[in-house]
């Protein structure tokens, strides 16, 4: 913990939008994926974020990431009896991904972490000038 809460703020979103960043990229690089069985198909992953204290002053919050949850949604199921990965009728499975979607949360995202780098970026001007105002 620094000794300006505000870099702890800053640092706290800045992890948290990238935990949110690797979870889109992951989810899209699976959007497209193909399973056998509904069970064995890749679910969408998506972080859960909280407050959380920083520093001895209640009123200042930081971000915490609680977990990282498994979308609940049924997977895809398409007619491709030619497909290695068909089961026995026929059918494979896709997860229900929608890449749309996923590109603005990961445009989200970017432009979240950006302007906490500004704060931090900000943050580190003010204290250096607040440190030469006694030269």
């Amino acid at each position: 913990m620094s000794s300006l809460p505000i870099f702890d703020v800053a640092g706290s979103a800045m992890t948290a939008q990238s935990v949110r960043l690797n979870t889109v990229a992951s989810n899209l690089a699976n959007a497209n994926s193909i399973a056998g069985a509904p069970d064995a198909v890749y679910r969408a992953k998506q972080p859960v974020f909280s407050a959380e204290a920083v520093g001895a002053d209640p009123a200042l919050n930081g971000v915490k990431i609680t977990e990282v949850r498994e979308s609940e949604a049924a997977p895809i199921k398409r007619y491709e009896p030619s497909h290695p990965l068909a089961d026995a009728q026929g059918y494979v499975y896709a997860p229900d991904i929608d890449p749309v979607a996923q590109m603005v949360d990961m445009i989200s995202a970017s432009r979240s972490y950006q302007a906490n780098v500004e704060v931090f970026n900000t943050a580190k001007e003010l204290a250096n000038a607040t440190l030469m105002m006694g030269k």
